[in-house]
């Protein structure tokens, strides 16, 4: 199966900062549903990036990606949700044994069905973790060393895809996209010592389900990005 189109892969050798996105969304229904990256953030820095806070004055993103001017000066923080302050988060570290986090924040992720749901995105120096901000629930956990590569547009949008050959892939959108995309490139080389790829395309595939693969088209429309999914 041919799961990316017109795709260009580059490799990131410094810590970037994260590029604001927006769009409209088709799901394979043709409903439309506005992103809406003014979702709540809250709590502050208690555990930061291994590198410390960074900022960006370099357009495009790696490259390639078309980025926003408020997105070229904003420092990487780590933490946006305050873990240590969330008893529910830190138990759920303390029962799989990870304790440093690079990464938390609430995003928007994408279900098999495509509807969008709030979810904490919590990355460590071991794994990625999806929890549910309201019942406290870990969703999944997925070990850095299982993920292959990272799929995002050209264009200025907020959403990337976590392609996960072994399971089912993750579909999200974050206003802390580069940031999330650095960290993970930077934890899973210091992790597994290899190099994750970060694929460009404005076409490509993720699995939403075992059975399930979905395609996502961009297209740079007058006040925007437009995005579709469509079922395969």
């Amino acid at each position: 199966m041919e799961r990316f189109r017109t795709e260009r892969r580059v490799q990131i050798q410094d810590s970037r900062s994260d590029p604001p996105k927006d769009g409209d969304v088709d799901d394979e229904d043709s409903s439309r549903a506005r992103y809406d990256h003014d979702f709540e953030q809250e709590g502050n820095l208690r555990l930061s990036l291994s590198n410390g806070s960074v900022s960006e004055d370099q357009e495009p993103f790696m490259g390639i990606k078309v980025r926003r001017k408020a997105s070229l000066h904003r420092d990487f923080q780590g933490d946006y949700v305050d873990v240590p302050s969330q008893p529910f988060l830190m138990k759920i570290l303390q029962k799989q044994g990870d304790k440093q986090v690079l990464f938390a924040d609430k995003v928007l992720k994408f279900t098999s069905s495509g509807k969008m749901k709030k979810n904490i995105l919590l990355i460590t120096d071991f794994a990625i973790y999806i929890i549910d901000p309201e019942t406290g629930a870990l969703k999944r956990r997925i070990a850095l060393a299982a993920v292959e590569r990272m799929c995002l547009s050209e264009l200025s949008d907020n959403f990337f895809a976590v392609i996960i050959p072994t399971e089912y892939d993750l579909f999200m959108a974050s206003t802390r996209k580069t940031e999330i995309v650095t960290v993970l490139v930077e934890a899973t080389k210091s992790a597994s010592d290899y190099q994750l790829d970060v694929v460009f395309s404005n076409r490509f595939e993720y699995n939403a389900a075992s059975d399930i693969v979905k395609e996502i088209q961009f297209e740079e429309v007058e006040g925007g990005v437009k995005t579709r999914i469509l079922r395969k």
